[in-house]
């Protein structure tokens, strides 16, 4: 059977800069308070007119190159996003066409922010089939554009950004094991309550916003969290004294704390990005791997945990060796 490995990592994050200071110009709150409640200090905001394409294109180019792989070479492109550019064609589809890659199969996947786990998952099961020998796996959100900037309980956690991945055909793991699951009774704790075929035309003018119930989101996203990791741990005979780095969705400093104490895990060998691009959606777990990748952290031969956690709810992990 085959195996498939990360060849490759990038990322993007927009130029302009949203920082607590900014914050407090526009919504009753504080710098401090920011910091205190989810540790982001800053958070990354697309242009006028930059879209998931643009930001997918940036991290896609940057993985390509790490990985020393022509985008003429990839057969499979999928992208984790709630926020694509168009209700159709797919970020993804448009990607391929900027790289200059066509022929091979090109699909966005919608798990909000287990979006980029859910698209690994999917690519590392193409190459086990044969279905693809090299896949690009893009998390990427321009989640500003859904954001209520009244609204102090979502605007000061949110940010935009993208990060991908060069997968490949292998001989050895690469991909040890992924797990996906969902549970829809918990829509309405966090959502967009507003959709396409659901009358997005009639909401259109008060626009459709992202609505969170944070602290109810907060305990079940530790609890699902730390379940998941045991689980697919004890799966393959493993511990968490086997892992090296835990890369947990970025959703916001307090729950990656709570997660990690749960887990018995020492916060140092857990990337945290939160604090420099805030939560990202699908793109967070992908830029956080670039990030510790090319910082020197992570490096040939760990073993990473993955584990994303979104709207949905939607969940899932990914086990790897680096």
């Amino acid at each position: 059977m085959n195996h498939a490995r990360i060849v490759g990592t990038g990322s993007y994050l927009p130029e302009k800069v949203l920082t607590n200071v900014d914050l407090e110009q526009m919504v009753e709150t504080t710098a401090d308070w920011i910091v205190e409640r989810t540790g982001v200090e800053e958070r990354h905001v697309a242009a006028p007119g930059e879209t998931t394409c643009d930001l997918s294109e940036q991290a896609s180019r940057h993985a390509l190159e790490a990985a020393g792989v022509e985008a003429r070479d990839i057969d499979l492109i999928i992208i984790g996003t709630t926020t694509p550019d168009h209700v159709f064609p797919s970020v993804a589809t448009q990607l391929q066409h900027r790289l200059g890659c066509r022929g091979g199969a090109a699909f966005d996947v919608q798990a909000v922010c287990s979006g980029f786990v859910y698209a690994l998952d999917i690519a590392y099961r193409f190459i086990r089939t044969d279905g693809a020998q090299r896949a690009l796996v893009v998390g990427a959100d321009t989640f500003t554009r859904i954001i209520n900037w009244q609204d102090r309980g979502t605007c000061i956690l949110f940010g935009d950004g993208a990060g991908a991945v060069v997968l490949e055909k292998a001989d050895q793991p690469g991909i040890i094991d992924s797990q996906l699951h969902a549970d829809g009774r918990y829509k309405e704790l966090l959502w967009v309550p507003a959709g396409v075929s659901s009358g997005y035309e009639q909401t259109r003018e008060n626009a459709a916003f992202v609505e969170m119930r944070g602290s109810e989101v907060f305990k079940v996203a530790v609890h699902t969290l730390k379940e998941m990791a045991e689980q697919i741990l004890a799966a393959n005979g493993l511990t968490v004294a086997d892992v090296d780095w835990f890369i947990p969705h970025q959703a916001n400093r307090r729950i990656l704390s709570a997660t990690a104490k749960r887990l018995g895990l020492p916060e140092e060998r857990m990337v945290d990005c939160v604090r420099i691009h805030g939560n990202t959606s699908a793109a967070s777990i992908p830029l956080a791997l670039d990030v510790a990748v090319r910082d020197g952290r992570i490096q040939r031969g760990d073993t990473l945990l993955l584990e994303g956690f979104g709207g949905g709810f939607t969940w899932g992990a990914v086990l790897l060796k680096y």
